[in-house]
C-alpha cells in the first residue's frame, strides 16, 4: 500500500513538473519569427503576456528592446529605447506642458504591426512610476 502511494505521488509530481515546463515554453513559430525579425538579438528572455501573446526582452547593439508576438508567430509591436531630444517637437511640447518638472526615467518608441508609432515616457510621480503615452502628433493617449 505504501509503495503504491509513493508511485502515485511520484507520477503526479512528474505530471505537474511536465505541465509547468510545457506551459512555460515559447512556441517554435514565435521563436522562429523573432529570430527572423531580430537576427542580431542577444540575452533574449521570454515572458508569456497572456493566453495568446509572448514578449521577448533582448539586447541589440544600441540598447535594450522588447517585442511582442502572437502565439502563431505574428509580430505585434516593438519597444525601443529613445531620447527626449529625438521626440517629435509636438510630443516634447505636450509633455513639458502637461508634466512640467516631472523626472523622466525612460523613453521608448513603440512601433506596431498596424504601422502606428507612439511614444512612452516613464516618469516619477511622487513615489510612483507612471507611464505616459503620446501619438506622434503630441496627443496624450490612455493605455
Amino acid at each position: 500500500m505504501i509503495i503504491m502511494k509513493k508511485m502515485i505521488l511520484t507520477t503526479l509530481t512528474l505530471l505537474c513538473v511536465s505541465a509547468t515546463i510545457f506551459a512555460q515554453s515559447t512556441p517554435s513559430a514565435v521563436t522562429a519569427a523573432f529570430n527572423q525579425k531580430f537576427p542580431g538579438a542577444t540575452n533574449v528572455k521570454w515572458d508569456k503576456e497572456n493566453v495568446h501573446n509572448y514578449e521577448a526582452s533582448f539586447e541589440l547593439k544600441d540598447g535594450k528592446y522588447s517585442a511582442n508576438f502572437s502565439d502563431t508567430g505574428t509580430w505585434l509591436e516593438t519597444e525601443s529605447p529613445f531620447s527626449f531630444t529625438l521626440l517629435p517637437e509636438k510630443v516634447q511640447t505636450a509633455f513639458n506642458t502637461e508634466h512640467k518638472g516631472a523626472t523622466i526615467i525612460a523613453i521608448s518608441k513603440i512601433e506596431t504591426s498596424k504601422g502606428e508609432i507612439k511614444y512612452e515616457v516613464e516618469i516619477k510621480s511622487g513615489k510612483k512610476t507612471v507611464e505616459v503615452f503620446y501619438t506622434t502628433e503630441g496627443k496624450e493617449i490612455k493605455e
